[in-house]
């Protein structure tokens, strides 16, 4: 019996690619949250909403056949069940007797169920539903104590996930009893201390309960003895041995201990009701969960479980109606803290048929904490520090990477751009950017988080979600130090792992020699104006429908190219590829005329204190070199740089100082040449 009640040991949890089949539209699996196999659920526009999970590395609750039943589940944010999934079982009653389908139907019953429901399985007569608490699930006929068992399962590991996802519960360990701390006690120090609860409802109040409902007349016993007690309940913890060995008799005490070294999470309470109302029905199940009595603490359930000992109380204790429950520490529950247990009081209304309501009668208790060890509480380092921790070494390869980088562009541009190998250089560094920044450390800026802190600020909450990410935050931190320096060019020209994509796919379509593309001046200079377009589109819906921001943030195709390296949905990675090949015709269409976080970075740029770009007074009159040969078409008939429109390619820069092709250069060599002739 007791090897039977101890829970089994904690599998391991499926792989994330064994776990994504149970997942149904339109929710995709987000990313794993611990190392229990609970994973976040995402909607179909990527935000989360909720969380999915399987029940056996959680609740490891041996079933019939003595090995536990694994069931996926998955919850809402709320606590509410959208599915709930039959894996994997060995009920000897469906693998070789009713068949399968009964089980997974069983299933069927939680979606649209709440965690905190009074749940229970059972089928009863009539519209038990109007006026009672409970939420009945259709059992399985001759399979009572595999759906029971099952039931347990679900909502224990329902309830471990909600107290560590939803209220933070179980983010320290719970305490449990002391097993070196000794006290002499007998039952009036227990009664006296408040150690064991006593709670008395008479007929009266519960018939005042039951006042105005179908069942306010279907107790005559109560109506004649309304003084009389309903419920005589008395509650104590017996996990810690000075208070079991006071209200035990000495066979009890032992085999409790025999089974406290068995199920040692496992916190033993004990109920005896002394009046007319008794603990559990006459369906109730042994070693299962009492269909009469659930608690509470926090305000989210907590799992009761009959722990199937003979009780035997000492000689003093009041005569009564006495079990022992047990409740898993595991799961979030803390025997030092206050708790409630809740006793349901069930009247059926008609002869045929009858149908079935209840009333909820609570008792408040609480154990003073000297009887528990209460594990030391190292506080947890803030998020922001253990992400940066995590992201150490990354950190440092990306600050070099920066610091390289914004040196040779702030002090040796002109030697740099000069250099015969510049090209390959600067792809070199991009294809860093696109494998090291982009695919490894998900370093892809994205005008989503530009959206996110306008939404921030226009709710006034905290900015601290920017320092989850520090990879991200260092190139932020640098991209927007580089408005004031050289405009948007730098990060889009050096720092955007899907720019530098584009740019690869413009070096293949040359190498394959495909006819290149290029409006016309005019119509260059409207499509620029499309990508603000863009950017005040997205303003509107942050401002108009910030639940579609997700959504309408896919005009990028940064997320699927670069943070799921193209594992999506064939529609969103048609769209990135599409981007990609008309780079190969088109140099950086999305970037010049679509990109919304480039419009951003343009208009940032106006903060730009110089123009760090030389030039010449022969530059646009008449000398067009640059202009012509400028990809971005960032040059004007003047000679003039936009640079709102700079991608900091640094090719008028070769141009300017290249003795060979700058024509004023030439010009001047040439003039030189003739003047030393002429001496």
């Amino acid at each position: 019996m007791l090897l039977f009640s101890s829970l089994a040991v904690l599998a391991e949890p499926l792989s994330r690619e064994d776990m994504e089949p149970y997942i149904r539209a339109p929710f995709s699996l987000g990313e794993a949250l611990n190392e229990n196999g609970v994973y976040s659920l995402l909607n179909s526009g990527g935000a989360e909403a909720g969380y999915v999970f399987e029940s056996e590395p959680l609740v490891p609750l041996p079933g019939f056949s003595g090995a536990p039943i694994n069931i996926l589940i998955v919850l809402d944010l709320e606590g509410r069940f959208l599915d709930v999934q039959l894996i994997e079982h060995n009920e000897p009653i469906f693998v070789s007797g009713l068949g399968e389908a009964p089980f997974h139907k069983f299933f069927e019953q939680y979606g649209g169920l709440s965690i905190s429901d009074s749940i229970v399985v059972g089928t009863p007569y009539g519209d038990a539903a109007r006026g009672s608490s409970l939420v009945y699930l259709d059992g399985v006929t001759k399979a009572t104590a595999s759906v029971r068992i099952a039931h347990e399962t679900v909502m224990g590991a329902a309830l471990a996930v909600a107290r560590e996802k939803m209220q933070g519960l179980a983010s320290t360990p719970p305490a449990f009893p002391n097993p070196d701390y000794e006290e002499e006690l007998n039952w009036q120090d227990l009664v006296g201390q408040g150690i064991a609860t006593r709670k008395v409802y008479t007929n009266a109040e519960v018939d005042a309960l039951f006042d105005g409902t179908l069942w306010e007349d279907d107790d005559p016993e109560a109506q004649d003895n309304p003084d009389d007690p309903y419920l005589d309940l008395w509650v104590v913890d017996v996990g810690p041995k000075s208070i079991a060995r006071a209200v035990l008799s000495q066979d009890s005490y032992e085999e409790l201990q025999r089974f406290m070294e068995i199920s040692d999470n496992d916190e033993p309470i004990l109920v005896i009701e002394t009046a007319r109302h008794g603990l559990v029905s006459e369906d109730f199940v042994r070693n299962t969960s009492p269909d009469w009595i659930s608690a509470e603490q926090g305000g989210l359930p907590v799992a009761l479980r009959d722990a199937d000992l003979l009780v035997e109380v000492a000689d003093e204790i009041p005569d009564g109606v006495a079990m022992i429950l047990r409740t898993d520490r595991r799961l979030g529950f803390d025997p030092s803290r206050e708790w409630v247990l809740k006793v349901l009081a069930v009247r059926e209304h008609g002869m045929f048929q009858p149908e079935t309501g209840s009333v909820t009668l609570e008792v408040a208790h609480v154990t003073p904490e000297r009887f528990f060890d209460l594990p030391e509480q190292i506080a947890p380092a803030p998020p922001w520090l253990e992400a940066l921790r995590n992201r150490q070494s990354d950190l440092i390869i990306l600050s070099l990477f920066l610091t390289v980088l914004l040196a040779g562009l702030a002090l040796r541009m002109n030697t740099l751009a000069a250099q015969p190998l510049f090209t390959p250089i600067r792809l070199a560094v991009l294809a860093f950017v696109t494998v090291f920044v982009g695919w490894w450390g998900q370093g892809q800026l994205s005008i989503v988080t530009v959206l996110g802190a306008l939404r921030t600020a226009l709710d006034g909450g905290s900015f601290t979600f920017l320092l989850y990410d520090p990879f991200s935050l260092l190139i932020w931190m640098v991209t927007l130090a580089g408005l004031i320096v050289w405009g948007r060019g730098l990060f889009c020209g050096w720092l955007c792992p899907f720019g530098a994509l584009q740019e690869f796919a413009h070096h293949l379509g040359k190498a394959l020699r495909i006819r290149q593309i290029e409006p016309t001046p005019k119509w260059d200079n409207r499509l620029k104006w499309l990508k603000y377009a863009v950017l005040m589109a997205l303003l509107v819906v942050v401002l108009a429908a910030p639940d579609q921001v997700d959504k309408a943030a896919e005009v990028e195709p940064f997320k699927t190219a670069i943070t799921t390296f193209f594992v999506r949905a064939w529609y969103y990675v048609a769209y990135a590829v599409f981007w990609l090949v008309l780079s190969m015709v088109l140099f950086k269409g999305f970037c010049r005329y679509v990109c919304p976080l480039g419009a951003f970075l343009a208009l940032g740029g106006l903060l730009r204190g110089r123009d760090w770009i030389e030039r010449r007074a022969e530059c646009g009159s008449p000398c067009q070199l640059c202009k012509v040969k400028c990809k971005y078409g960032a040059i004007k008939q003047t000679g003039q740089i936009q640079y709102d429109e700079c991608f900091q390619c640094l090719d008028c820069v070769a141009i300017h100082d290249d003795r060979n092709r700058c024509v004023p250069l030439i010009v001047a060599a040439r003039r030189r040449t003739r003047e030393v002739a002429a001496e």
